[in-house]
């Protein structure tokens, strides 16, 4: 994908490992610890929630600098994940909670992809 280099490519393919071990892309994100906990009691059902962080945080840094070269570099094609990001900072989103959520995207597509080649 736009925006990952040969060094990022291969940091982050040596710290996902294997994909297939994951059954979803819901399941990558949470090893990468960017997903939201639950928080209820009762009936209560928090709305409010900051990111688990209970994941691997060398895949969270690798990640983040991935967004951050993918913000600089601006891809014109294959732009899913840049236009996401866009999306989130013109909402009002800080510029790390677009990163975070922009990952959090690109994880999933990423699953997606390897696991096309896979089947």
């Amino acid at each position: 994908m736009k925006g990952v280099g040969e060094v990022l490519s291969v940091r982050l393919i040596a710290e996902i490992g294997d994909v297939r071990r994951f059954h979803n892309g819901s399941a990558l994100v949470a090893f990468a610890g960017i997903d939201a906990p639950p928080y209820e009691s009762g009936k209560f059902v928090g709305t409010k929630r900051n990111i688990s962080k209970r994941g691997s945080s060398t895949l969270r840094k690798i990640g983040y600098e991935i967004m951050h070269s993918l913000k600089v570099v601006k891809p014109t094609e294959d732009s899913a994940v840049y236009d996401f990001i866009i999306k989130k900072e013109n909402e009002g989103k800080p510029k790390r909670v677009a990163k975070i959520a922009g990952l959090n995207k690109f994880l999933r597509i990423y699953y997606a992809r390897v696991m096309e080649v896979y089947c």
